[in-house]
C-alpha cells in the first residue's frame, strides 16, 4: 500500500520560512518522480515544484528563487524548503508521486498559512 505522509506545515509570518517533508512508503522511491502541489480555496490544484529521479528540478514561476525541492532517496523523503513566504503562498500543500496505473499518488496534504 502506497503512503505519502506530509509534515512541516503551519502558520508563519510573511517573509518567514517553512520546510515541508513527505515520507513515502510502498513505492520504489528512487525510481519515482516526485512533486509538490498546492491548492487554495476556490482555486485549482497547481504544480509548485517537481524533481526527477535524477534530481532535475522545475518550479512554477511564482516560487522560483524562493522554494527549493529536494529528495533523499536513502530516507524515502522529498522536501520543499520555502523561504520568503508571502500571503499568496497560503494553501494546502500536497506531496505527489508519479505514477500508478490509476494515476498519481497523493498525500493527505498539510496546511501552510502565511500571515501578512
Amino acid at each position: 500500500q502506497v503512503q505519502l505522509v506530509e509534515s512541516g506545515g503551519g502558520l508563519v509570518q510573511a517573509g518567514g520560512s517553512l520546510r515541508l517533508s513527505c515520507a513515502a512508503s510502498g513505492i520504489i522511491f528512487a525510481s519515482t518522480p516526485m512533486a509538490w502541489y498546492r491548492q487554495s480555496p476556490g482555486k485549482q490544484r497547481e504544480l509548485v515544484a517537481d524533481i526527477s529521479t535524477g534530481g532535475t528540478t522545475s518550479y512554477v514561476n511564482s516560487v522560483k528563487g524562493r522554494f527549493t525541492i529536494s529528495r533523499d532517496n536513502a530516507k524515502n523523503t522529498v522536501y520543499l524548503q520555502m523561504n520568503s513566504l508571502k500571503p499568496e503562498d497560503t494553501a494546502v500543500y500536497y506531496c505527489s508521486g508519479c505514477c500508478s496505473l490509476r494515476g498519481r499518488y497523493w498525500g493527505q496534504g498539510t496546511q501552510v498559512t502565511v500571515a501578512a
